[in-house]
Formats: structure tokens, C-alpha cells, sequence
């Protein structure tokens, strides 16, 4: 392609062009009992950086370098046939019992009060799951006494005597998890589950008027349910709920790199038929409350399959869905990253699922290292960088056709504006598989500002990884892009993610 031919994008960014305040919480992240994600990943007593509690302070430090500011947790499948009492008290007299969704033993060594004292140490608040698959209301009722209540109860008294004396005071609670599945332990219909989710709901306010539900959505876009599932479970819960969750992952098991760098598109479908199956309801009850969503499971899940269905089962915390990401994946992770932020005036809650080890941008040996997966980075810039408002760009892309879609743009990119910093950063994806693009971006209406940096994320391979001691994906400062009379122009790498920062 010639200097002439070279492909060209514009886009208009204007302080004045607001979608909404970015809830911070977009950049959550989920633990669950589930693989290494707990045992040997955020928990190892003996490795030489644990703490006194068993926590590993190199995992831990990671964490807070992503500043997640809410994690899931227990579940996930698991939670489906989880007994909380069982990961409470002295560790000694806790039973080891079988996890049925992942086929492992579960030795309850890490519960409620381990968990809550790890995410004081992440920093981060946690969003507690009850299990509406093999219990339910009273079951919830309990939790979130213990949890939650001063003293003076049956339960909040029991947490005192487990050396709790102050209330964990959690916010936010998920009624259940993918309740849709059959998959699940106590898979329900839509009115089964809408009924006990909107009696759980009832019955845990009472205990906390101050807390936050979300309902489960469907476990993905291409049930056979969706989206009646979530219509029906609204029509039962709507004045009870303030979100309801969406779940979906993403995969290149076809080895269609421009399908794969497409993956957004589905994402973005997929939010706003569950915008407007929300919206339905509240016009059908009308109602003056908008349901937002949670967007709690979220990653790319491939790699690992054919290791998953090779474990033996009734074993400790096995290595499963142990993906190893490669920077095509960073990529498709930045690009979803982006449509979140397109959604913030509904989506106020995402968990990139999970943390660790498991399907997750940290990875550790045992009794090893820590390292980043390919998949922090764009993650680390969105969580550090995307804070403020989300704009809505004006933009004007090249597009290209692929197996899964149409009128893809090559441009994928947004804007966000810190008013408290006076910071604009720019996020942009190349989807281009051979070409570089110049972008060009009206940035007027901030008036003085000035470049700060440039970071590329970029490689030749796109099926290169990151390793322990062996980081060969990783972003640079040496991008190109130049600010002059309120334009900024850039030429971005082929398959490149980026991060343009400007401010006075």
C-alpha cells in the first residue's frame, strides 16, 4: 500500500459529548473457588512472600497495581452448591466436602473471613454471591447477618466469637449465579428462579436496607432463553433489583484472527438487547427506576479446554482453566474494555473473570513467581487511566468484512475525560491485520492540552505469550502521536492497542 493508499481514520472527542460518569467498579475481577485461583494463587502459606495469614504479598501487589476496586466472589458455578458455614470457624474443624460443579474437593481452608481480610489487603470491596441453587432465602438471610449485623443476633454474635468483631458491611450481593444453565446445581426456570430471587431479595433488605442486588441474565447471548429469561426474571423482581448480570466469553478456537479481533461487536449486541429487554419491563410496570447492568463475567476462554477434559476429578484445587493468553488476546481484551466504557451510562459493574490463575491476567507458580499475562496490560491502562467521563465519539473508520460479521471498523477507540485531573486518554485498537492507520482526532474543546505519552502495546506475533521470568509482551512509551492547534494525529501499529494521554 502506497503513503497515498495508506488507511485513515478520524474521530471527534468533545468534553461537551458526555455518555456518563464511569463507575469505577467497571474494572472488577472475580475470584471463585474454582482451579488455583484461591489455593496456590491468592493463598499459599510457605511460599516465601506470604504473609502471616497465608496470602501471597507478590499476587497481592499485582492486584493492587490493577486497582480493582470490587471482586466476586465465591462463584461462580461453585457457589451453586456451596454451604458458607462451612468456611467459617477454626480451621481445623472445617469439613472438606465435594465441589460437584468442577469435580474437585473443596477444603474450606479459605471462607468468608479469610476472603474479606485478603480484599482489605487488595484494597478492593468484594460482591458476595449467595447460593439460590441448592438453598435460598434463609440460607441468605443468614449470610448477610453474619456478614453484615453489629451483634445482638444469633449470627452476627457467631461472627464475633470467629474473631470478627466489626461487620464486613458488604454492599453489593448476587442472587444466585447463571441460574439459566442447566449446567447448574439447581438449574431453574426463568419464574422459578424470578420468584425465589425476588423473595431472597425481600428477606435480605430486611435484614440491610443499604445493600445493592443483581439478579442473574442470562449466561450468555446464545441460550435458547435469551432474552425472554431476563424479561420474565425482571417481570418477577424489578422494584427488588438494581442489576441484573450478563455473562460472556470469547474465543478464537477457530483460528479466524479477523472474526476473533471482531469480538466486540457481539458484546456490543449483546448489552443493548439486554438495555432494551430492561427498559420493556420498566415500560411494561411503569416504572420510573432504571435496572443497570453488571457485566460479572467477562474474559476470553479457549485455550485450556483440551487440558479441562483430561483432569482427574476429586482432586485439591487441580490447575484448570489455566489460559495462556497470547497478544491477540490483549487486543480483543482491549477492545472490550472499550465498549464497556461506551456503555457507562448503564453498565456500572464488570468482572474480568477471574484474578488469578484461572482464565486471568496473573499467573503464579507454586512456591514460584508471579507474573503478568498479556492480558494485565490493557486491562492495568483502562483501570489506571479510564476514570471520569465516558465520551461519545464521533468516528469514521475504514471497516471489513469477516466470517462472524460485517462493517467491522478497523478503528475501535473511545475517549475518556478526567475533570479532577484535567486528563483526556484516548483508548484505540488497529484491528488491521497488515496495515497501520492514521488516525486523526479533533480535540478542540480542550483547549491547551497537551501530549503526555503515547503507549503501544504491539508484536509481530500474535500468538506470542508471556512466561515466568520471560515477559516478551509488554507496552512501550514510544508511540508517535503529536497534538497541534486542538488535532491530534497518530499513526497506529498494525494490531496495536493503545493509550494517547493529553492534559494541560
Amino acid at each position: 500500500m502506497t503513503p497515498m493508499n495508506r488507511l485513515k481514520a478520524s474521530m471527534v472527542l468533545d468534553k461537551d459529548f458526555k455518555i456518563a460518569t464511569i463507575d469505577n467498579r467497571i474494572y472488577g475481577s472475580f475470584i471463585e473457588h474454582l482451579g488455583r485461583a484461591v489455593y496456590e494463587g491468592i493463598y499459599e502459606p510457605g511460599h516465601p512472600t506470604a504473609n502471616e495469614s497465608g496470602f501471597r504479598r507478590d499476587v497481592l501487589k499485582l492486584i493492587r497495581e490493577l486497582n480493582v476496586p470490587i471482586v466476586r466472589y465465591p462463584g461462580g458455578n461453585f457457589v451453586s452448591g456451596y454451604n458458607w458455614e462451612d468456611g467459617v470457624g477454626p480451621r481445623e474443624s472445617r469439613p472438606r466436602r465435594l465441589d460437584l460443579a468442577w469435580r474437585t474437593i473443596e477444603t474450606n481452608q479459605v471462607g468468608t473471613n479469610e476472603f474479606m481480610d485478603w480484599a482489605r489487603l487488595a484494597g478492593t470491596e468484594v460482591m458476595m454471591a449467595v447460593n439460590l441453587g441448592t438453598r435460598g432465602i434463609d440460607d441468605a438471610r443468614n449470610l448477610i447477618e453474619y456478614c453484615n449485623i453489629e451483634g445482638g443476633s444469633y449470627f452476627s454474635d457467631l461472627r464475633k466469637s470467629h474473631g470478627c468483631k466489626a461487620p464486613h458491611k458488604i454492599k453489593t450481593w448476587c442472587l444466585g449465579n447463571e441460574m439459566d444453565g442447566p449446567w447448574q446445581i439447581g438449574h431453574k426456570t426463568a419464574g422459578e428462579y424470578g420468584r425465589l430471587a425476588a423473595e431472597t431479595a425481600k428477606a435480605m433488605r430486611q435484614v440491610d436496607p443499604g445493600i445493592e442486588l443483581v439478579a442473574c441474565g442470562s449466561s450468555n447471548p446464545y441460550m435458547s432463553t435469551f432474552p425472554d429469561w431476563e424479561a420474565t426474571v425482571l417481570e418477577h423482581t424489578y422494584e427488588a433489583i438494581d442489576y441484573i448480570s450478563l455473562h460472556q466469553y470469547y474465543s478464537n478456537s477457530a483460528n479466524d484472527p479477523a472474526s476473533y479481533l471482531a469480538s466486540s461487536v457481539s458484546m456490543d449486541q449483546f448489552i443493548k438487547t439486554v438495555i432494551s429487554t430492561c427498559d420493556f419491563v420498566k415500560a411494561k410496570k411503569r416504572s420510573h427506576k432504571n435496572i443497570y447492568l453488571s457485566f460479572d463475567e467477562w474474559n476470553v476462554w479457549y485455550h485450556s479446554h483440551a487440558a479441562d477434559s483430561k483432569l482427574d476429578p476429586w482432586s485439591i484445587a487441580p490447575p484448570q482453566l489455566e489460559d495462556v493468553y497470547t497478544f491477540e488476546d490483549a487486543l480483543v481484551v482491549g477492545s472490550l474494555l472499550i465498549t464497556l466504557l461506551k456503555h457507562a451510562d448503564r453498565v456500572k459493574m464488570a468482572c474480568l473473570a477471574q484474578l488469578v490463575n484461572v482464565i486471568a491476567p496473573i499467573m503464579t507458580e507454586v512456591n514460584g513467581r508471579a507474573w503478568r499475562q498479556t492480558i494485565f496490560y490493557p486491562f492495568l491502562h483502562a483501570s489506571k487511566f479510564g476514570r471520569g467521563y465516558a465520551l461519545n465519539p464521533v468516528i469514521s473508520s475504514p471497516v471489513y468484512d469477516c466470517k462472524a460479521f460485517t462493517d467491522v471498523p478497523y478503528l475501535d477507540s473511545t475517549g475518556v475525560y478526567n475533570e479532577e485531573t484535567e486528563e483526556l486518554t484516548i483508548f484505540a485498537v488497529n484491528r488491521h491485520l497488515s496495515e497501520g492507520l492514521e488516525l486523526e482526532v479533533d480535540v478542540r474543546s480542550f483547549e491547551g492540552y497537551r501530549l503526555v505519552e503515547h503507549i503501544v502495546l504491539e508484536h509481530d506475533d500474535l500468538k506470542a505469550v508471556n512466561k515466568a521470568g520471560e515477559e516478551s509482551v509488554a507496552p512501550h512509551k514510544d508511540g508517535n502521536a503529536v497534538v497541534n492547534g486542538g488535532m491530534l494525529s497518530a499513526r497506529l501499529a498494525r494490531t496495536s492497542w493503545n493509550v494517547i494521554r493529553l492534559a494541560r
